[in-house]
């Protein structure tokens, strides 16, 4: 008796066992009557071959695709579910696997939209991270409010001969990223909406930090597939009186921008003054730089009311040759009016 239940106990230990990596994929905007097809990848994870012995879809309108020949162990594999897009707005398909790898039937699901026409972006896509060509790997979330949601959109095409699962790796609290559709087939498009939460902002003033596009989940982080994103917070003067307002202080610029001409030079100077035109003192409660090669130094961050200071600016000519955005300088101040000043630096 002892040695039944051991055997039992090892043949169940060996079963097989199917398991899927993604079981729901958002197939996005398609369109009416050209077939959507969904590709899940699914893996014998048993130690004895795996056999498929039937599937059932929820509709007529879908078509699947399964190997009819037994799985080894440890082997991936895949299902293809393809649906007619006979019909317009939204679907919920689902298609039931039966196998000898569970007792229950495993379901994969797909989604999206029918639509009659579809908008295609028009567009460049600059840009190439492995087999995916994206339209901007910048992300810039200007003067924002305590409180807001903005959003920012990539739009990405896979240029490669497989299909992708895009998503965006290394994320911080406060971003969050939808993929547009999830899978994506050689050739088709997406988009990639990338959402700030200004409620995870602690500071206020510049908020740089870097994402990595992925291609399919797993991928390995690296520099050539970085994606900047940067988010500028304001603080609020929206509960000011009018005679706050007027005793407030009132910063004004000799300038607003520099233009380094280098030449042979490997760097450049510039010099700007801040006055304060106000009735109050003037505090720069952050001074930061939007990318590298640029140095900066200020005489004073308070001023009180007809006193001026120097804000100098060193470009380096080797550091600024690389950066991908556009050099400038951020103030956040008390200035309700001003409460955000940004130098931009012109590169020549």
């Amino acid at each position: 008796m002892i040695t039944l239940v051991l055997m039992l106990a090892m043949l169940s230990a060996s079963a097989q066992k199917l398991e899927v990596s993604k079981g729901e994929i958002n197939c996005g905007n398609v369109g009416y009557e050209v077939p959507c097809t969904a590709a899940f990848e699914l893996e014998n994870s048993g130690n004895r071959d795996l056999l498929i012995s039937d599937v059932k879809a929820s509709c007529g309108c879908l078509k699947l695709d399964y190997p009819r020949t037994p799985i080894h162990a440890g082997e991936r594999f895949w299902i293809n579910v393809t649906y007619d897009t006979r019909q317009l707005g939204h679907f919920y398909k689902t298609a039931a696997i039966y196998s000898n790898g569970s007792e229950k039937p495993v379901y994969l699901t797909m989604t999206g939209v029918v639509k009659t026409e579809i908008q295609d972006y028009t567009g460049k896509y600059d840009y190439t991270m492995g087999n995916i060509k994206l339209d901007k790997v910048d992300l810039e979330f200007d003067d924002v409010n305590r409180g807001d949601t903005p959003v920012q959109e990539i739009h990405i095409v896979n240029a490669g001969t497989k299909t992708c699962n895009p998503n965006l790796m290394h994320l911080p609290s406060y971003l969050t990223a939808k993929v547009t559709p999830s899978q994506l087939a050689p050739g088709r498009s997406g988009v990639i909406q990338v959402t700030l939460n200004s409620q995870q902002l602690r500071d206020y003033g510049l908020n740089k930090t870097s994402i990595y596009l992925a291609e399919n989940p797993g991928d390995k982080v690296s520099r050539d597939k970085e994606i900047g994103v940067s988010s500028v917070l304001l603080p609020a003067f929206t509960n000011m009186s009018d005679a706050e307002r007027a005793y407030a202080p009132k910063m004004e610029l000799s300038a607003e921008e520099l233009t380094f001409d280098f030449g042979s030079k490997s760097k450049r100077k510039g010099e700007i003054t801040i006055t304060n035109r106000g009735q109050s003192t003037l505090m720069i409660t952050s001074l930061q730089m939007f990318t590298d090669g640029l140095k900066v130094t200020l005489g004073k961050s308070e001023l009180k009311p007809g006193k001026e200071t120097t804000l100098k600016i060193t470009g380096y000519k080797k550091e600024l040759s690389k950066v991908r955005t556009r050099p400038r300088v951020l103030m956040i101040t008390n200035d309700p009016n001003r409460p955000k000043v940004v130098i931009t630096v012109n590169v020549k």
